[in-house]
């Protein structure tokens, strides 16, 4: 980190680290990871967690078929304005498929090796998505186990692929049907089934917070929003600064504290505090070397804005027109 001001404080009176917020300011900007279970869409397993905690804002990050099964990211409050972030994940899979006869382990191989790197993958005909013609990069396509016409693969591949079109796909490449009998989901980006609840163990935690007094479950399942952000270069400023930036104001060169090295114009970087809260996702407006140099101007400006405004107290003036 580059430090251009060693001697900058925070408040103890205004904001939180992210460790010590209550289970309300996780739900007001935090996330879950669950494991869904076969059967309910994705939709309905956020309603039923905004039924748990009778919340108005929680939504779910990459919709998983019905039938399948595995990591489903809740995002609540703010941290929903990260919903196009968590999409563009890279997804793994563990799929079922059965085959409509056996067919010779060779040609199995040769045809997941056809359909993996970047292939076209159009949207199946009972996708909600239209159907149009794009490519999507799969990275891995692999055999794990194969009994008779059965085979369980590994999947890895870009966000928005479709299982079914590879089903499809490896169909016409085999001269078969080829039905994707499960479907599970292990991992979503960074976030893998070590670190996902089930929706009872869910409701479970929210009574024991709510009739029993006991947090310590909740506590493992909501995570503070900085954690989904742990990918980002970042940039702390001082505490007025922050307060500028809830509003959408660009930061300036004076409210800046420290900042990851080599940063180039234009990136994307997380504004956080100096106690380590997330307060935006911003542009770069510089290369992160001309900054020390710097001494007004603006630094980044925010298009994403996590923090509440009343964090922390306004330090500037405004004029009203009478």
């Amino acid at each position: 980190m580059i430090i251009l001001d060693p001697d900058a404080e925070t408040s103890n009176q205004h904001g939180v680290e992210p460790s010590n917020r209550s289970i309300q300011q996780l739900l007001d900007s935090g996330f879950i990871i669950l494991d869904k279970a076969p059967g309910p869409s994705s939709h309905q397993v956020s309603a039923w967690a905004r039924d748990i905690f009778g919340l108005d804002k929680l939504g779910h990050g990459g919709t998983l078929d019905p039938f399948a099964t595995g990591v489903l990211p809740l995002l609540a409050g703010k941290a929903m304005r990260l919903t196009g972030k968590i999409l563009t994940h890279d997804k793994s899979y563990l799929a079922v498929f059965k085959l409509g006869k056996e067919v010779n382990r060779n040609q199995l191989d040769a045809a997941m090796i056809q359909l993996s790197g970047t292939v076209y993958n159009v949207p199946p005909e009972i996708s909600a998505v239209r159907v149009q013609v794009r490519t999507r990069k799969i990275s891995k396509f692999e055999i794990l186990d194969l009994d008779g016409n059965t085979i369980l693969a590994e999947i890895e591949c870009e966000a928005g692929t479709y299982v079914r079109t590879m089903a499809r796909d490896l169909g016409l490449l085999l001269d078969t049907t080829v039905e994707l009998k499960e479907l599970r989901r292990p991992k979503s980006g960074e976030f893998n089934l070590s670190h996902s609840v089930t929706i009872q163990q869910l409701a479970d935690a929210h009574w024991l917070w709510k009739e029993k007094g006991d947090e310590s479950a909740l506590r493992r399942i909501i995570h503070p929003v900085e954690d989904m952000l742990s990918d980002l270069p970042v940039m702390v400023i001082k505490d007025g600064a922050a307060a500028a930036l809830s509003h959408g104001a660009p930061l300036l060169r004076p409210g800046v504290v420290s900042f990851t090295e080599d940063m180039s114009k234009g990136c994307d970087v997380l504004i956080t505090t100096i106690k380590g809260e997330a307060v935006a996702i911003a542009k770069l407006s510089e290369h992160s070397k001309i900054i020390p140099e710097m001494k007004q101007g603006e630094v980044a400006k925010p298009h994403i804005v996590l923090m509440r405004e009343d964090t922390y107290p306004r330090t500037w003036k405004t004029n009203h027109a009478s």
